[in-house]
């Protein structure tokens, strides 16, 4: 306390005002005192306190965001350029063709079907070849700024100044793998048929690929799908049939079928008439007109037109039949959620429901009163906020194509009704992984189609009338016995009316 004092008695700005003070002057102001003291106390605090400032945090932390991949410490960029050099030194002047490019997908460690984005990238589209000095240039850049195999694909696919991919950017690789796998060497004299196949692929994959519903894959999408393991794949499988979440022939064969029934005038689109026909009409209407509002389709310019294209339709099937992954899951909310506020209310529950009561009732079965029902879905579901049923609730709940299928599918509102709950319950606790339940409805509609195509084939057989040389040539190319390919109906219409593009805007 004296030091204090005495500090304080010898700071210049109050030694005069302290002996006014102590000699009983009034006229010191008490305020201009206190302000200048308490000026005097901090300073001296902070001389006190002051301390050396540390190192930055920041500077410590490690860096833990790779947009591109995070980069290999034990990669060689010059040995791998060596050893791609020495496989050009194989071609006639060092320029690889597209059928070259096989060896030079695998001398740059990459999957043998990534020969053609990397024979386009290097600019052999144009050209017809690729020079090693250019191909070299073009993967030594590659290499030095993608450092995982997302990050690549999505580079060598992608259009110039995008990190994303485009449906139309997936064409030009789909198409080599139809020609040249030999699990779809039978194509090759059904040409017209490669478009509707490819798009297939391409629809399959922006459904499980592309979480996000914007139409372009990023590479985090990339990473957290299986697309690229599939891809390495098609190198080791040779029936692409095995491939069932992208690539099998027998999936896009019973897709392309069930649009091809409901086509009638075969113009590659079809209209709320025609999709009411799907399984024997067992959609509701409004949710048929739910469908056609745009709220789960991606063709603007058909969407104008009252019309769905067979891309849309794809999205549309798989859906329908398997109602358990997210994004079914997610394509038959956004079609519920009628004002796009994120929850299903009690009225919009309720819109949907007296369709099904309708139908019920020109079935001669007496409805379930909405009161009932809605206690049983609420049940069902168990959402976080009463009375409102979001998003996060039905992929929570494992019963969610119970839930979808009481409020638009007749068909399948009724078998679920004749199910014992607890068997329903069961069957949710032991159900099997190995098969989802699309895979399930293809392979058995796959079975129908087969079976039908074989019926057809002995009325040909009666009146003399052999299949078409391509359905001939289906079925002894690939040689099976319990499961072939069967004819693929001839269009009435030509498809070179129709642009490719049509599929993808």
């Amino acid at each position: 306390m004296r030091m204090r004092e005495l500090s304080l008695r010898q700071d210049p700005d109050l030694r005069k005002e302290l002996a006014l003070l102590a000699r009983g002057c009034d006229f010191v102001l008490p305020s201009r005192f206190k302000k200048r003291l308490r000026a005097f106390q901090q300073g001296q605090a902070q001389v006190r306190t002051e301390k050396p400032v540390p190192t930055a945090l920041s500077e410590s932390i490690p860096k833990f965001y790779f947009p591109k991949g995070r980069p290999q410490a034990n990669i060689n960029i010059d040995t791998l350029i060596t050893k791609i050099e020495k496989t050009f030194s194989q071609f006639p002047n060092e320029r690889a063709t597209i059928e070259d490019m096989g060896q030079v997908a695998k001398a740059c460690e990459c999957p043998f079907y990534w020969k053609m984005p990397l024979f386009c990238l290097a600019g052999g589209d144009r050209t017809g070849f690729v020079s090693v000095h250019k191909f070299v240039a073009m993967w030594r850049k590659t290499l030095q700024t993608c450092h995982d195999d997302a990050t690549k694909f999505v580079h060598l696919l992608a259009k110039p100044c995008c990190n994303y991919l485009e449906q139309d950017d997936f064409i030009p690789f789909l198409q080599d793998v139809v020609n040249t796998h030999a699990g779809l060497a039978f194509l090759k004299e059904a040409p017209d048929f490669h478009s509707r196949y490819i798009t297939t692929v391409i629809q399959r994959i922006f459904y499980n690929v592309n979480r996000s519903w914007t139409g372009k894959i990023t590479c985090c999408e990339l990473r957290k799908s299986n697309l690229l393991q599939n891809l390495a794949l098609l190198e080791q499988e040779d029936d692409v049939n095995q491939l069932t979440d992208f690539f099998s022939y027998e999936h896009f064969y019973v897709i392309y079928c069930k649009f091809w029934e409901l086509d009638t005038d075969h113009d590659l689109y079809i209209d709320q008439k025609d999709l009411a026909q799907h399984n024997d009409q067992a959609l509701s209407q409004k949710m048929i007109e739910r469908i056609f509002s745009g709220t789960v389709t991606r063709d603007r310019k058909v969407y104008k037109e009252g019309r769905l294209s067979y891309a849309d339709f794809v999205w549309f099937l798989i859906s329908e039949e398997d109602k358990k992954t997210d994004t079914s899951i997610e394509y038959w909310f956004r079609c519920m959620d009628l004002d796009g506020d994120g929850v299903l209310s009690m009225y919009e529950l309720e819109y949907f429901y007296e369709d099904q009561c309708q139908k019920l009732e020109t079935m001669a079965i007496e409805p379930l009163p909405f009161e009932d029902c809605l206690c049983q879905m609420l049940d069902l579901v168990k959402p976080e906020v009463e009375g409102k049923i979001t998003l996060r609730d039905l992929k929570r709940c494992k019963l969610s194509h119970i839930f979808f299928d009481t409020f638009f599918n007749i068909e399948k509102y009724l078998d679920h009704e004749q199910k014992d709950p607890f068997s329903v319950i069961r069957e949710m606790e032991t159900e099997s992984q190995e098969f989802s339940d699309w895979e399930k409805y293809a392979a058995e509609e796959y079975d129908i189609l087969v079976a039908e195509e074989a019926a057809n084939d002995q009325c040909n057989d009666a009146y003399e009338n052999p299949l078409s040389p391509l359905g001939q040539h289906i079925s002894t190319e690939l040689g099976l016995t319990k499961r072939h390919f069967f004819q693929i109906p001839s269009p009435h219409c030509n498809l070179d009316e129709y642009e490719y593009e049509d599929d993808f805007e």
